[in-house]
């Protein structure tokens, strides 16, 4: 166990423990009425080796706020954190369906994602997530442009490529997955991928679709613009079905239906479409895709989140004003150890946390560095049941049940 996990539980153990956080955590001109005054933490529970539990209360701007924490730490060799996912990127279960199939001792929902699509009728909302995602080392999809997002706004010098993840040195750190992709044609012809499973590619480019993304249309990857999600759907776009290196159809119209796992589909908006209209049917072509990290590291899993939270201070910029359920990732003890957070429901109406205040809670329960992730009526918490080895949802979801969501962050332990 770290130093900094034997802190916190020495004293959690003392009863109820309060502990300040100061002006400098929730970050200048946060002011008294944003400001949590403190964290009363319950007793940790340990609900596997290397892994624990406990509820926490604080009094914030709008109120009491009731939270729960799972503390992992990976400087264990039995444990491990890995993306909990329906196993398709365009597909959405509960958090509890997700843990249970992949027998995780606990875990949380994660990123935002393509909830609905009342700005474009007609549209099918994909359910797929906002930024990337690493599974076991695979990448899942890449992330759609800042204007394309759900969410609260992004802090400044923030991307919808910001991730958190675990490396190969099976330490969490946060990072940014940029996709690196290209088209080859055989006749010289080389073209940039913009997209890999998202469910918006960049104006003018190209995105690949492969068996991974679901059985969901592709049509919603055409639609909004680089800064304008509400935008129109493009008249000017292009699908290429590659199988076995091949081209073997092209259309105007941009379709649905799964993804053969020999076949990558190719769909191109405004020049990108253009690009894929001069391959021709029985032309051998080559989609190579890859996510590199900003930091030069491996990571063996990832998933989208903004940060809130680096090195022990909060980012410039947060908001101070809007309250809601949240739900935090952070990490501790240089990467040793993940810390996974989400407030009991219905915030909106009632108390809850600003995004300020979400960045000082995760510093005081022990993280120097943690992201944003979905909250509202996405914030789940489940841990498994001693028992019956069931997972059990240990916070209160917004509208009393939870939300189908299309990834979570789940920790394992072996022992």
């Amino acid at each position: 166990m770290t130093s900094k996990a034997v802190r916190l539980r020495a004293a959690a153990a003392s009863a109820v423990t309060a502990l300040a956080i100061s002006a400098t955590v929730l970050g200048a001109g946060a002011g008294t009425a944003n400001a949590v005054d403190r964290v009363r933490l319950a007793g940790d529970v340990q609900i596997a080796p290397g892994i624990t539990y406990r509820a926490f209360s604080l009094t914030a701007s709008h109120g009491t706020v009731t939270g729960h924490v799972v503390t992992a730490d990976l400087s264990d060799p039995r444990v491990s954190v890995g993306l909990l996912t329906p196993g398709k990127v365009a597909a959405r279960a509960k958090l509890s369906q997700l843990a249970a199939a992949q027998e995780a001792v606990a875990g949380i929902n994660a990123d935002f994602f393509n909830i609905d699509e009342t700005q474009h009728p007609g549209v099918q909302a994909t359910g797929s997530a906002v930024g990337p995602a690493i599974a076991d080392g695979v990448p899942l999809k890449a992330a759609v442009p800042n204007g394309q997002r759900f969410g609260p706004a992004l802090p400044p010098g923030t991307s919808t490529r910001d991730v958190i993840g675990v490396g190969y040195d099976r330490k969490a750190r946060l990072d940014e997955l940029s996709l690196d992709g290209t088209v080859r044609g055989r006749h010289g012809e080389r073209f940039g991928l913009a997209g890999l499973n998202q469910y918006a590619i960049p104006e003018g480019g190209i995105g690949a679709f492969n068996s991974l993304w679901g059985d969901v249309s592709r049509r919603r990857a055409v639609c909004g613009t680089d800064t304008v999600r509400a935008a129109a759907c493009t008249t000017d776009a292009y699908e290429v079905t590659v199988k076995d290196g091949r081209v073997v159809s092209e259309s105007d119209s941009i379709g649905a239906g799964a993804v053969d796992p020999d076949s990558v589909v190719l769909v191109g908006r405004e020049a990108g479409a253009a690009q894929l209209r001069s391959l021709q049917v029985g032309e051998r072509v080559r989609v190579s895709d890859r996510l590199r990290t900003t930091s030069g590291k491996r990571l063996r899993f990832a998933v989208g989140g903004y940060p809130v939270l680096r090195d022990g201070e909060p980012l410039p910029g947060l908001d101070t004003k809007a309250v809601a359920t949240r739900t935090g990732a952070a990490i501790g003890d240089h990467g040793r150890t993940l810390y996974l957070l989400v407030l009991d429901g219905s915030a909106e109406s009632g108390a809850g946390l600003t995004v300020a205040e979400l960045a000082g809670v995760l510093h005081d329960v022990g993280a120097d560095d943690g992201v944003n992730l979905d909250g509202g009526g996405s914030s789940t918490l489940v841990t498994r049941d001693p028992v019956s080895g069931a997972p059990v949802v240990r916070n209160h979801p917004t509208g009393g049940a939870e939300r189908p969501i299309p990834e979570g962050i789940g920790v394992f332990s072996r022992g």
